[in-house]
């Protein structure tokens, strides 16, 4: 029992050692990514949309947006949650090509906007919205723009600012906040101990230097949630080493305490609020009733042009063929329901937040401690939410997934448990009085149980 003990971490810190010896090999897999990165972009480009007699296995445009919407990024949120950002280190064809711009580029500094902590916050809500209103995940031209701008975006930044740097992943990536968030829940990580921090043990020969490419001060480093866990420091100075961890440890005892107000933004009204209405806002009762509202104001004022007006695809929705336009009463449809979902995420969790961080006696501004123990339901909602694309897809090709409203329930309410858990742990840290903690998770049970039930409600719908 004892050597079983023993044998599983250091078999997963031999694995962390794997990715450091073996980092040639990585790039070549990095390369191989970008090419069939471009290749999903650029192919569809060159081919008719498809018709209801094209399925994903016999029409290169299906399988492309299979590849992107139906496998690609639910399933790296997924991979995040389970190892952390391993995909970000590891696969990711836009940080690749932002490290070998910069390690071939100016090497000037990085400016002070830049560092601004609020951009993946704002960059995420921004792609988040238009590509809802250019139709992103049905059309490749809005998915080759929004996508191909963001890889354009990333060179020229790594082109311009550090030296073999990944400053775009760093600062400015879209969805590199909401990896970092998710991340916090993975069980594994990257360990640093700094009492064994030695500036002698170079035992493997390696320089002193460690190129860490996300910019991560590793000494000092609480957590993983900026590490993008591709190996490059493993066992460097005997400090650093592949574990695996308490799944809650990082959000309770861990980064989760360091939260800021960008954080629990992008936990509370953006993947609680945003994200729920953008995934599925086509099929909301309410978008319906917004829309028929601006539609009969516009009659009441005589304006025909809003019912009426089309613009390019790359603004709003543009695919007569396809009988699918997007009017600018729509999009301010779609807008309104976005900005009364946010604000309805607000209130629901931001009032029982400051209500149990009171009892808890939490000392500062808003709770943004406790306002992480809602992460695994923000993860669980975002990949059940992306899953509905993957569900979705396949079965317009005529392919049922037994049970599959049935899990993404089930995974929701689980997730939901969880954060209900660990708003009690976090209570402890604050107040060790058993009725209290007991006192704020209820509180925070309610518009946790309200939300998920809602949330699966849709699936089952």
């Amino acid at each position: 029992m004892t050597s079983s003990l023993h044998g599983a971490p250091a078999l997963v810190a031999r694995l962390g050692d794997i990715l450091l010896r073996h980092q040639a090999t990585i790039r070549h897999l990095q390369w191989a990514m970008v090419a069939i990165y471009a290749a999903l972009l650029a192919v569809p480009l060159l081919l008719a949309l498809p018709t209801h007699t094209d399925y994903l296995w016999n029409n290169a445009v299906r399988f492309a947006q299979f590849a992107f919407w139906g496998v690609w990024w639910p399933f790296i949120i997924l991979a995040t949650a389970l190892i952390g950002r391993f995909w970000c280190g590891i696969l990711c064809p836009e940080g690749a090509l932002s490290e070998f711009a910069s390690q071939h580029g100016a090497g000037r500094a990085i400016p002070g906007w830049m560092k601004w902590s609020g951009w993946p916050v704002v960059s995420f809500v921004s792609t988040t919205v238009y590509g809802q209103l250019t139709s992103i995940y049905q059309y490749p031209k809005p998915a080759a723009l929004l996508l191909g701008g963001s890889t354009f975006a990333a060179i020229v930044i790594g082109a311009r600012y550090g030296k073999a740097k990944r400053v775009w992943c760093r600062f400015l990536c879209p969805v590199s906040g909401v990896f970092g968030t998710v991340s916090k829940i993975a069980p594994l990580h990257f360990r640093v101990a700094p009492e064994s921090w030695s500036a002698g043990d170079r035992q493997d020969g390696r320089s002193k230097a460690v190129n860490c490419a996300p910019l991560i001060p590793i000494k000092t480093m609480q957590g993983a949630a900026a590490c993008h866990m591709c190996g490059r420091c493993s066992g460097y100075r005997g400090a650093i080493r592949l574990c695996w961890r308490n799944p809650a440890s990082d959000i309770v005892h861990g980064s989760g305490r360091l939260a800021t107000m960008w954080e629990t933004v992008l936990i509370v009204p953006v993947l609680l609020g945003l994200v729920p209405a953008a995934l599925h806002w086509s099929d909301s009762g309410l978008f319906q009733m917004i829309r028929l509202w601006l539609v009969e104001r516009c009659l009441d004022l005589h304006l025909i042009w809003p019912l009426s007006l089309r613009l390019p695809w790359w603004i709003l929705t543009d695919y007569p063929l396809e009988n699918d336009v997007m009017t600018s009463v729509d999009a301010g449809a779609f807008l309104i329901l976005l900005a009364v979902s946010v604000a309805a995420a607000t209130i629901m969790f931001g009032i029982p937040l400051a209500a149990s961080a009171r009892i808890l006696r939490m000392k500062g501004h808003f709770p943004h401690h406790l306002a992480q123990a809602l992460i695994p339901l923000a993860a669980a909602c975002l990949f059940s939410g992306l899953l509905s694309l993957t569900v979705s897809q396949l079965r317009s090709d005529g392919i049922v997934i037994p049970y599959s409203d049935l899990f993404r329930g089930g995974f929701v309410l689980s997730a939901a448990a969880w954060s209900v858990v660990l708003v009690f742990r976090i209570g402890t840290l604050y107040d060790l009085g058993l009725a209290t903690r007991i006192s704020a998770a209820i509180i925070m049970a309610v518009p946790i149980t309200s939300f998920s039930i809602a949330w699966v409600g849709a699936f089952l719908s």
